[in-house]
């Protein structure tokens, strides 16, 4: 685990992504949430597992990739 980057909890991720404009859509019969968010007119769409938290680097890279930003923007929203 490195100390720029720690692993992240549920709610931390669900927090980051509220913070870059996405919302949860509605939940089916599945552990995985589905965030979106629309911009620029490209959508964007992020599948957080709870279950798997505290999330590992790589399911962190996957997330901030969907979210369309960099590491260091992800975790930047996480101080906002």
């Amino acid at each position: 685990m490195s100390g720029i980057y720690p692993q992240l909890t549920c709610k931390e991720v669900k927090q980051i992504l509220k913070t870059l404009g996405f919302e949860p859509r509605p939940r089916t019969s599945t552990s995985h949430e589905q965030w979106v968010k629309k911009e620029n007119g490209r959508l964007f769409k992020v599948t957080v597992d709870c279950p798997k938290s505290p999330f590992s680097p790589d399911l962190i890279s996957s997330m901030h990739k969907q979210a369309g930003v960099s590491k260091k923007e992800f975790y930047a929203a996480l101080k906002k």
